[in-house]
């Protein structure tokens, strides 16, 4: 009996660990069962080709070092734009390819390029269609050969201006090389434009609350005009007077 029972003991004991570490082997038995045989994803990845990103390992200071992208200073393409600023200045940019240079080369001889002076010509085109010909008139400004934009003082509000790039021979031959668009520069005061009639206000705010929703402003008008001269006729815009020519 007394061999018997330390025996028992110690069955008891074992039975008892492997009934406890049971599960954490068998865990540990898919793990390893999932590393050397993995499923396969639900979804397929995909990889852009053409998307570049910094490597993982860069440091924030690194990563402020990288050069910023940058739009490009030309496009290869013979443009000029004309806008305008206020109602003084204009602002005017341009591109020039040397494929028009070779064309001006080509049709007045291969030392006319450095024979001429760049200028650029400013027309007033205020109220007519600008054919190259017909400007009221235009203003020559000599510029620098590397020059690719200019602020042109016009000093001519509410007025409408074209541009052109060209060359000038010494003979004061003018060519055409672009052409701007057309803009009109903002007024530089009030609108001259008067109004022949303004509604009385404060008469309208008096009587507002008679009318029914859905009232259309002719039906507001005529009522005003029937109170006893609710609603003054020929009132212009406020601050301004109209004189009879006598």
């Amino acid at each position: 009996m007394n061999v018997l029972f330390p025996l028992l003991f110690l069955v008891v004991i074992l039975a008892a660990a492997v009934i406890f570490l049971w599960p954490l082997i068998r865990s540990r038995s898919v793990k390893e069962n999932e590393y050397e045989n993995p499923s396969p994803p639900l979804f397929n990845e995909e990889f852009s080709e053409g998307l570049s990103l910094p490597p993982a390992d860069l440091s924030a200071q690194q990563l402020q070092c990288l050069p910023e992208p940058e739009l490009p200073h030309y496009y290869g393409i013979d443009r000029m734009v004309l806008l305008a600023r206020d109602p003084h200045w204009l602002f005017a940019y341009w591109e020039l390819t040397a494929t028009k240079q070779d064309e001006f080369a080509n049709h007045y001889g291969p030392e006319a390029w450095s024979a001429t002076q760049p200028v650029l010509r400013v027309y007033d085109i205020t109220g007519i269609d600008f054919n190259g010909k017909n400007a009221l008139g235009y203003t020559d400004i000599h510029i620098s050969e590397s020059t690719d934009n200019w602020y042109v003082q016009v000093g001519e509000p509410d007025r409408s201006f074209c541009v052109d790039l060209g060359r000038m021979f010494p003979d004061g031959r003018f060519i055409t090389l672009l052409r701007s668009n057309a803009v009109t520069t903002p007024r530089a005061s009030l609108s001259d434009r008067l109004d022949e009639e303004w509604m009385w206000i404060e008469g309208l705010y008096r009587t507002i609350g008679k009318f029914q929703f859905g009232v259309g402003s002719p039906m507001i008008v005529e009522e005003l005009a029937m109170r006893s001269a609710g609603l003054p006729l020929g009132i212009s815009s406020p601050g301004f007077k109209q004189e009879k020519i006598e």
